[in-house]
């Protein structure tokens, strides 16, 4: 672009920016400097080699590229940041009988799961871009992306602070939120300052991790993270598996001990949208194809987008929550202990045995299985429910 069309851009108020997105639908927005997060990137650095990412990559895999929104934008001169609440009361449970009258056995989802609350994000976000690109100016949106650590971009816009869980929350307004930012070469003018910690000397948080996770003020050890290792490819770690409870996608343990949490959520939050999912049929997720668990359930997190990993955390959750003598929960479990798969008859084996259905593992033949996996699972102890 010739230099001398470059004095006639207009460089639009940070409060118009900010004005702009929250009639977009944005709860908060803030403008920063777009300078190297060089805490962070040491923090990241430093967890990594301790091996509390537990194998995490994302903000984890280039330090150097997700601290320095240059690298995703060069010669960026500011953020906008915005965060979008998900807190919604839950969409009414549909309890289907089940055989002797029994409910049918349900996972739980993670309140920011139950929809793709970073569609409605990213619409808001891009309002903001469009105005800037309008103005003659760079811009490009980051959302839920490797390329930036947005938790560190929403405290230097003042939107919050850290909280002892790592998330980060707003003032008043508590956690329910994602986070993204708007990177531009426009020579924005910051509007806060970061927020000061609003913890004190709280710590429910670490004390309510179902497995201890939080092994320090702020520092979540992701390899005993429920949220995490659902994500995980590989076994789900036994030692792990009975914490994990009804939990199919997500853990919102840490969010809904907090105490401003707790209080944001007395101030009656809106319903949740048509198509929330705040429970999921295990007995359906376990009986339907590859290709209508992917279809289903895309937004979330699967490693190598491979469905066995779906089976896998229903299976634990099933060993969790259902009952043994429920005739459709045997008929689930004798499917998937024949399971071409063995990641998915090894967990089969650890759910009928922890339901009191060893029958159910003799019944296939599964002493002569010669999968390691398998024969793991058949030689360790399991706690009965």
């Amino acid at each position: 672009m010739p230099s001398g069309v470059r004095t006639l851009r207009r460089v639009p108020a940070s409060a118009e920016l900010v004005a702009l997105g929250r009639r977009h639908g944005l709860d908060a927005v803030g403008v920063t400097a777009a300078e190297p997060f060089a805490t962070t990137r040491r923090h990241l650095e430093r967890r990594r080699a301790a091996g509390l990412h537990g194998g995490m990559q994302f903000t984890y895999r280039r330090p150097e590229r997700s601290a320095d929104p240059t690298r995703a934008l060069p010669d960026a001169r500011a953020l906008v940041v915005a965060a979008r609440s998900y807190r919604r009361t839950p969409p009414p449970e549909v309890d289907a009988p089940g055989d002797g009258g029994a409910a049918r056995p349900v996972g739980r989802v993670a309140r920011y799961a139950w929809l793709d609350h970073y569609a409605e994000l990213r619409a808001g976000l891009a309002a903001i871009k469009r105005a800037l690109v309008e103005g003659g100016w760079r811009a490009r949106v980051l959302a839920d992306d490797n390329a930036l650590v947005d938790r560190e971009a929403a405290y230097r816009a003042g939107l919050g602070w850290y909280g002892k869980n790592a998330n980060l929350l707003l003032p008043g307004r508590g956690s329910w939120f994602v986070l993204g930012s708007v990177l531009t070469d426009a020579p924005l003018r910051p509007t806060g300052r970061p927020v000061e910690d609003g913890c004190g000397t709280c710590t429910r948080c670490l004390s309510g991790c179902p497995t201890g996770a939080i092994v320090a003020p702020g520092v979540v050890d992701a390899r005993r993270c429920l949220a995490w290792l659902l994500q995980v490819d590989g076994p789900f770690p036994r030692e792990h598996r009975v914490a994990l409870g009804d939990r199919l996608y997500g853990c919102d343990d840490c969010q809904e001990v907090c105490p401003p949490n707790r209080r944001a959520d007395r101030a009656d939050p809106p319903p949740a949208a048509d198509g929330a999912e705040a429970v999921v049929d295990l007995l359906d997720l376990l009986a339907a194809t590859d290709d209508k668990l992917l279809a289903r359930h895309g937004r979330w997190y699967v490693p190598r987008r491979e469905a066995r990993y779906l089976r896998r955390n229903a299976l634990v959750v099933l060993g969790n929550v259902a009952d043994g003598r429920d005739a459709r929960v045997a008929a689930a479990l004798r499917r998937c202990l024949a399971w071409p798969d063995p990641l998915v008859r090894a967990h089969a084996v650890w759910a009928a045995r922890r339901l009191g259905r060893d029958d159910l593992v003799d019944e296939a033949g599964l002493a002569a299985d010669d999968d390691p996996l398998v024969r793991a699972e058949l030689a360790t102890p399991v706690e009965r429910r």
